[in-house]
């Protein structure tokens, strides 16, 4: 027990979880010492025979659990970026004991009674009191005995069944890839790419976790086109069932809380507060989204001289491009080296803007031989933090991107942060590492996430760094993505990996003017999937679905949303976001990214009017925004930085949908 890395702090720089002397045996010993020690801290706090303070019972709740959140934060990152089987194992039993032992602390009718006699004057602490109470509410304490039992064991299942979806996804990755012998099946992707996914005399493509997968808009052979399309619409089927038990006990658990259904009590706590408001938005923008997608669609028929097919459209959209604007996504690769995007591109821009300086520490290591690790500083010299960056594509490792803190700033326990961005790019077996222009743009996105979380500056880890709602989450992230264009970014990492050449103005002209091209389809399959998510979760208690594919198609027709050609993004059985444990946040809040996007779009505008890539931009946006995390109201923050309230204009102007 003594030698558990888990049971004291780091010594490491900036409280960096010691990876090297971590094994898996370590995280069950850690996970039930951890639930154990913060139950003792909580009773402690009630039996404190002195009066409730924000002291002695707030603030004493943010000190609770230190072994528990140590443990936690680096198992799931783990979990989710390097999932061994022993890995798996241990997630499906801690899953639903974790569930129970918040559900423990938030059903405590005594700890529950000092929060409600909690008073203070501190504006800061006052907030964080408020976001306690909401916390308790939403959990259950004001329920009576009897529903707090029931909605215990709505908890416990839901989180088993999260687990289950998760596991089943990420092994439908390997089990659901497409499998051919034959080299010349796979005409039109390169040499290196097919190097990269050669294994035993075979080429193993494994799935990416969206519908559209990349190789989509390259394979020139139309049946290895439909195969590949088939295999990831259909990978693990038995998830329709989990999700549809899911939905439904969602459904049970907002009735015993008060709401209608799950989708109401999702958004009570976002800065959308009803939903209402979250379909308001969303109807402004399914008509002039399916319109502009069928004359996408027909000119990509035209294109292709017969009518295409949903595992056509990526082929002849590229076609259509090519014919219209003389441009090629794959020209733009040889440009996209990995580590000059990151360090010329991604680390420049915000040292253009911020002032940050980025130093990597080969001394420090992460979970995986491919983690990178990073030392952050201020324009003044003074340490920020760390970066720890995760680039590459493995089995082991669930799909899409994310950012994730490894230690949250808080002045309580004067904490750094420690932040990290995963992306999902294949390795190749040899040679640099070439990015497409969508990946590029992830880079910059996830890695506005990882300045949020940088930039913190708050008293407490409740309210640090992305600690905000989730349908603003998105919003300072979605922003960065604007410097992978930035003339003078681009031109700084956008360099030919064997020349050093810049990418030529020419190209870079054709790909902005190609760029709304085929916005049409972007932003059905984003709608499509935001309203098969709310679909899911506007079910009333008792209402079950015996047949999810049936309910799916329903949906979409319903919302006016069904294209036949344009599939979600996500579908019922791989959607990650809303059903798999550790993302299920995003249940009745996939709308959150489009939500942001009408902030961020307009923030753009507001760079581009007040002179763009410049020190007071970045200074006045890190001060009014990205510093203050969770600790204010998030809309406030941002009428504090844009100086009044968001419009739709700018978004509706992007998507070309104005």
């Amino acid at each position: 027990m003594a030698e558990n890395p888990f049971f004291a702090p780091s010594t490491l720089p900036y409280k960096l979880p010691p990876f090297a002397e971590i094994k898996e045996e370590h995280y069950l010993p850690a996970f039930e010492h951890g639930m154990a020690e913060q139950l003792r801290e909580v009773d402690a706090i009630v039996a404190d025979p002195a009066a409730p303070t924000f002291a002695n019972t707030v603030e004493a709740l943010e000190r609770s659990g230190q072994v528990l959140k140590r443990t936690a934060i680096v198992f799931f990152s783990v979990a989710s970026s390097h999932a061994t089987d022993a890995v798996r194992e241990i997630e499906k039993e801690i899953a639903p004991r974790l569930t129970k032992h918040g559900d423990a602390i938030h059903l405590n009718r005594a700890l529950y009674a000092r929060l409600k006699q909690v008073v203070t004057d501190d504006p800061e602490e006052a907030w964080l009191l408020e976001k306690y109470r909401v916390d308790f509410v939403r959990a259950g304490a004001d329920l009576s005995e009897a529903e707090q039992e029931r909605l215990s064991e709505l908890n416990e299942e839901l989180s088993t069944l999260g687990t289950a979806f998760s596991q089943n996804l990420l092994a439908a990755t390997t089990a659901s890839a497409l499998v051919v012998e034959d080299a010349k099946e796979l005409d039109g992707l390169s040499e290196t790419a097919l190097k990269a996914i050669e294994k035993d005399g075979k080429y193993v493509l494994p799935l990416l976790n969206f519908t559209n997968q990349p190789a989509l808009a390259e394979l020139t052979d139309r049946e290895t086109r439909r195969r590949l399309y088939e295999l990831s619409t259909g990978r693990a089927p038995e998830n329709f069932g989990l999700a549809a038990k899911m939905a439904a006990l969602r459904a049970e658990r907002a009735a015993l809380l008060g709401y209608p259904n799950h989708a109401a009590y999702s958004v009570a706590d976002q800065t959308a507060k009803t939903t209402d408001a979250v379909e308001e938005m969303l109807g402004k923008l399914v008509g002039p989204a399916v319109a502009n997608a069928r004359r996408e669609a027909e000119a990509l028929s035209e294109q292709a001289g017969f009518p295409i097919e949903p595992w056509d459209w990526s082929f002849y959209a590229e076609k259509v491009r090519k014919a219209r604007y003389d441009f090629d996504g794959s020209e733009l690769r040889p440009y996209f080296e990995l580590d000059r995007v990151l360090r010329d591109g991604v680390f420049h821009a915000a040292g253009e803007l911020y002032g940050l300086r980025f130093a990597e520490r080969d001394d420090l290591r992460g979970y995986h031989p491919d983690v990178r690790v990073f030392e952050v500083s201020d324009a003044d010299g003074s340490e920020l933090g760390l970066f720890v960056f995760d680039p590459y594509a493995r089995p082991t490792k669930r799909g899409g991107a994310w950012m994730n803190n490894l230690v949250d700033q808080s002045h309580l326990f004067g904490e750094l942060p420690v932040v990290m961005n995963n992306l999902n790019i294949t390795k190749p077996a040899e040679g640099p590492t070439l990015l497409t222009f969508d990946e590029v743009v992830t880079a910059f996105h996830e890695f506005g996430h990882a300045l949020h979380g940088l930039f913190s500056d708050v008293r407490f880890p409740r309210v640090s760094g992305t600690e905000v709602p989730r349908d603003f989450v998105e919003y300072p992230s979605q922003v960065n993505e604007m410097w992978a264009t930035w003339p003078s970014i681009l031109a700084n990492f956008a360099r030919h990996h064997e020349t050093g050449e810049p990418v030529p103005a020419e190209l870079v002209e054709k790909m902005q003017a190609a760029e709304k091209f085929n916005q049409g389809f972007a932003t059905v399959e984003y709608l499509a999937a935001t309203l098969l998510d709310w679909a899911w979760h506007k079910l009333a208690p008792g209402e079950t679905v015996e047949d999810a594919e049936a309910f799916e198609a329903a949906a979409l027709e319903r919302a006016g949303i069904a294209f036949e050609l344009v599939l979600p993004r996500y579908r019922t059985n791989y959607f990650a976001h809303i059903f798999s444990s550790g993302a299920g946040g995003y249940s009745a809040g996939y709308y959150s990214y489009i939500w942001s996007e009408v902030l961020d779009a307009d923030s753009v505008e507001w760079f581009k009017e007040n002179g763009g890539l410049v020190r007071a931009n970045g200074d006045h946006f890190r001060s009014a925004l990205l510093s203050v995390g969770g600790a204010k109201d998030a809309m406030e923050a941002f009428r504090a930085f844009r100086g009044r309230d968001p419009r739709i204009e700018p978004l509706l102007e992007r998507r070309g949908l104005a």
